[in-house]
C-alpha cells in the first residue's frame, strides 16, 4: 500500500510550534500572557455522498468504497470527487456490473450491492468484496472481483459465501438459522499483526463473524463454516464491522454500528476492544461483547438487550450557542465506519457517513481524527477533520485558553433517533466545570483531558477543531468514561460579521 506525503495532506497544518508551557493544573504560569495557538488556514469543503464509505489509500490517494457501486476519492480528506455510482451497465467500475454479478443479484433477488470493500493484493493488484442482499430477510451472497487497477474495471472471480438458505445446509453444514447464522454482507478485508489475512463481516441476523483468508486467493480457507462469532445475535440490530489495529496502544478494535441506518433508526458507532485479533472484545465495562444480542422472546430487532454494551463513541447530536446565535449543527443517524492509521500510528482517520439535523435522507461522507486516551482508548474528534495537526499538543499553548464558555455533548447509552442537543458549560482557573453540568476538569502532558462529572472520570485529550457553523476554529475536548458514554466538548466562539 502507498504511503501519503504528510506534507501533501497535512498542509493546513504546518508551522504549527510545539505546545511548551502547557501545565497541569495549579501549577504557576510566566508572568507574561501566553501566545495563542499557530494560526490554521480556514478550510473549504466539497462534498460527496457515498453510503457505507470503506476506505483505502493507495498512489497518493484516498478511495472510499460503498453501496450502491458509488465511490470516490481525495487527496486530502477536504475535497472529494465521485468516481462511481449506482449498479448499472454504465457504471465504470466493471465492464458492465449488471452481467458480470448476475449469478450474486439472482441468489439474493435484487438489482443493487450493498457495502464494498477494497484491499491491495500482495502481487499489487486490487480486490473488491461485494455482497448483495434482498433487503428484508438476509437473503445474500459475498464474492469477490479482481482489478489491475483501484478504479476498475474489475473482473468476478465469483460467489464464496452465502446466507438466506431457509431449510437448507448452509456454509457451516447445518440448516440455516438466521438468529444464529449471519447476513453475509458489509465485508472488511485486512492483515492482522501477525500478517494473517483476516475477514469480518455481517449485519443482524446471527451477527459479526471473523473469517480467515488464503492471501492468494483472497478467499476463506477451508473448514471454518461462517467463522468465529465477535457480537450480535437474534436480529440484533448490529452491523457494518471494522476492525482496527493500533500499535501504539497493542489493541485490536471493534468498530461496529448499532441501531437502523435511516434518520429516524438511531445509528451510533460503538466500540470494543481485544489483544487478540479473534477477540473476546470486551467494553469498558468489562462486558464481553458475544454477549450483546437480542432477547428471542422479544420482538425482532429489540434494542433494549443490546444497549448496554459497547462504548458509544457518537451518534445522533448538535451543538448549538444560543448567545453567538448559532443554530447550531450536528449528525443524525452516523456510522458504517471505516479506519485509517498511517504506518507509524500518528494519524488515525474515521470515515462514516452521515444525515443531518433537519434534512431528512441526505448523507454525505465525514471525516473525523481518531485520538486515544491514557488507557488505550479511542475517542473521536468532535469535529471533521480540517486540517489540523496529528499531535494534539501542537494545537494549544497555555492552559489558560480552555477557560471560558463550552458547549457539551453527553453520546449517552442510547440507541435513539432523538437528537442530543448541546448544554452550556463553564471551565474555570480553578478546575471547577460549571453550568447545565457540575464536576472539575485537568489538562495533563500538554494535551491529555481528564473530566469528571457524575462521579465518573472521563478521560481523553483536548485539541482544535473547526466549528463550521460559525466558520471558526475553536478548541474541542473529547473524552471517554468507563461507562462507555463520550463527551465532546468545543469553545464556544462568534462568528465574524
Amino acid at each position: 500500500m502507498a504511503t501519503i506525503s504528510r506534507r501533501t495532506l497535512f498542509t493546513a497544518a504546518t508551522g504549527l510550534t510545539t505546545a511548551a508551557g502547557v501545565t497541569a493544573l495549579g501549577t504557576s504560569h510566566a508572568a507574561a500572557g501566553p501566545p495563542g495557538p499557530s494560526p490554521l488556514p480556514d478550510p473549504t469543503f466539497t462534498e460527496v455522498s457515498v453510503h457505507d464509505p470503506s476506505v483505502i489509500v493507495t498512489d497518493g490517494q484516498f478511495y472510499v468504497f460503498g453501496s450502491h457501486l458509488a465511490a470516490a476519492r481525495s487527496d486530502d480528506l477536504l475535497h472529494w470527487e465521485g468516481v462511481a455510482d449506482l449498479v448499472t451497465p454504465q457504471n465504470p467500475l466493471f465492464d458492465d456490473v449488471t452481467e458480470e454479478l448476475a449469478e450474486a443479484f439472482a441468489w439474493a433477488n435484487t438489482d443493487t450491492l450493498w457495502a464494498a470493500d477494497v484491499s491491495e493484493t500482495p502481487d499489487g493488484r486490487f480486490r473488491m468484496y461485494y455482497c448483495a442482499c434482498e433487503g428484508s430477510s438476509p437473503r445474500s451472497a459475498m464474492g469477490t472481483a479482481i482489478a489491475d487497477h483501484v478504479e476498475g474495471p474489475y473482473r468476478d472471480e465469483g460467489i464464496f459465501l452465502r446466507s438466506g438458505m431457509w431449510d437448507q445446509p448452509s456454509e457451516d453444514g447445518t440448516i440455516y438459522d438466521a438468529q444464529v447464522h449471519p447476513n453475509v454482507i458489509d465485508p472488511h478485508a485486512f492483515v492482522d499483526a501477525d500478517g494473517r489475512h483476516r475477514l469480518v463481516y455481517g449485519s443482524y441476523s446471527g451477527g459479526i463473524f471473523l473469517l480467515d483468508l488464503d492471501p492468494a486467493t483472497g478467499r476463506p480457507t477451508p473448514g471454518q463454516g461462517y467463522g468465529i462469532h465477535l457480537i450480535g445475535g437474534n436480529h440484533s440490530r448490529i452491523e457494518a464491522p471494522y476492525i482496527l489495529h493500533s500499535r501504539r496502544t497493542g489493541y485490536y478494535y471493534l468498530l461496529v454500528t448499532f441501531g437502523g441506518l435511516d434518520a429516524n433508526g438511531g445509528y451510533n458507532l460503538r466500540v470494543g476492544r481485544s489483544r487478540s485479533v479473534e477477540g473476546p472484545y470486551l467494553d469498558p465495562m468489562g462486558q464481553d461483547l458475544r454477549e450483546a444480542m437480542s432477547d428471542p422472546a422479544m420482538p425482532l430487532f429489540d434494542d433494549a438487550s443490546i444497549e448496554p454494551y459497547g462504548a458509544k463513541l457518537l451518534g445522533n447530536h448538535r451543538f448549538s450557542d444560543v448567545e453567538a446565535e448559532d443554530p447550531g449543527a450536528g449528525y443524525v443517524s452516523p456510522g458504517h465506519v471505516s479506519a485509517w492509521a498511517d504506518p507509524d500510528g500518528e494519524d488515525v482517520f474515521l470515515f462514516l457517513h452521515s444525515r443531518f439535523p433537519d434534512t431528512g435522507e441526505l448523507h454525505q461522507v465525514r471525516v473525523h481524527r481518531i485520538h486515544f486516551s491514557h488507557d488505550g482508548w479511542p475517542v473521536i474528534a468532535p469535529h471533521r477533520y480540517a486540517g489540523e495537526p496529528a499531535d494534539p499538543r501542537r494545537a494549544l499553548s497555555h492552559r489558560s485558553q480552555l477557560e471560558g464558555a463550552w458547549q457539551l455533548v453527553d453520546h449517552g447509552r442510547a440507541i435513539s433517533p432523538e437528537i442530543v442537543e448541546s448544554q452550556r458549560i463553564h471551565l474555570h482557573r480553578n478546575g471547577k466545570i460549571t453550568g447545565a453540568r457540575s464536576g472539575r476538569w485537568r489538562l495533563e502532558a500538554g494535551h491529555r483531558a481528564t473530566v469528571i462529572l457524575d462521579g465518573q472520570t472521563f478521560r481523553g485529550v483536548f485539541t482544535r477543531g473547526w466549528r463550521e457553523s460559525v466558520g471558526a476554529w475553536t478548541t474541542t475536548f473529547t473524552v471517554l468514561g468507563p461507562d462507555g458514554r463520550s463527551l465532546w466538548g468545543t469553545q464556544e466562539v462568534r462568528a465574524e460579521s
